[in-house]
């Protein structure tokens, strides 16, 4: 039965608009990041746009605390450029307790595929892989994302949960509550993908992610212009 709700879910969602025309309003998402309760960072996505290529440049910092130290921190820079909708290139650049990583994406338009260079893989990738970036709900209709810091490919299942209602900054929303996975599960659990996400179908936004690592950890849509 859930497979058939999220079957459902995704044909409706991918059919109602264009990708980028969800998008075509927006200038800035800014999501705020908390660690156990506490807010210790953010990310922020802009969105800039000339004809009919868009670019939403992304930036993201965060730092855990131990005692008046910190014991993690990240800090990064990623630019995704559309043509209408296809990706055309990702570049990211992100600093991890001093440890660079870094993506650099092409859309290789005569073979039909991306061509990707990144710390932690290089090589070629289907164009159904989708960057996963937390602005973009259609991480939530591809089998296959593409890490945003370091270029690795995983293999991903979502599942719908149910529908609820949170609260979030003073607002009341009906949302759809998904579980993104690896499809993997042999992987060591600080490489799996394993998310909570509550999807605003209406107006085809991610309000919410959660996660457990080292701590639980939630980005929550703030402001978006």
């Amino acid at each position: 039965m859930k497979k058939i709700l999220i079957l459902v879910f995704l044909l409706f969602s991918s059919n109602v608009l264009a990708h980028m025309d969800h998008y075509k309003k927006y200038n800035k998402i800014e999501m705020e990041i908390f660690r156990n309760g506490e807010l210790i960072g953010y990310n922020y996505y802009f969105f800039t746009r000339k004809g009919n290529e868009t670019i939403i440049t992304n930036q993201i910092k965060f730092s855990v605390k131990l005692l008046g130290t910190t014991i993690f921190q990240v800090e990064g820079h990623g630019e995704e450029k559309y043509f209408k909708d296809q990706l055309i290139s990702y570049n990211s650049k992100t600093l991890q307790n001093n440890k660079e990583k870094f993506v650099n994406l092409i859309f290789d338009k005569d073979n039909n595929k991306f061509n990707i260079k990144g710390s932690s893989y290089s090589g070629e990738a289907s164009i159904k892989n989708i960057v996963g970036n937390w602005w973009n709900h259609k991480i939530l209709q591809t089998d296959s994302q593409i890490s945003p810091i370091s270029g690795s490919i995983k293999k991903q299942v979502v599942t719908f949960i149910g529908k609820e209602k949170i609260d979030q900054y003073g607002k009341t929303y009906e949302v759809d509550h998904l579980k993104l996975s690896s499809k993997d599960m042999s992987l060591p659990k600080d490489k799996r993908l394993d998310f909570d996400i509550w999807y605003d179908r209406k107006n085809a936004r991610i309000l919410r992610v959660s996660y457990s690592r080292m701590g639980n950890w939630e980005y929550r849509l703030k402001i978006i212009e």
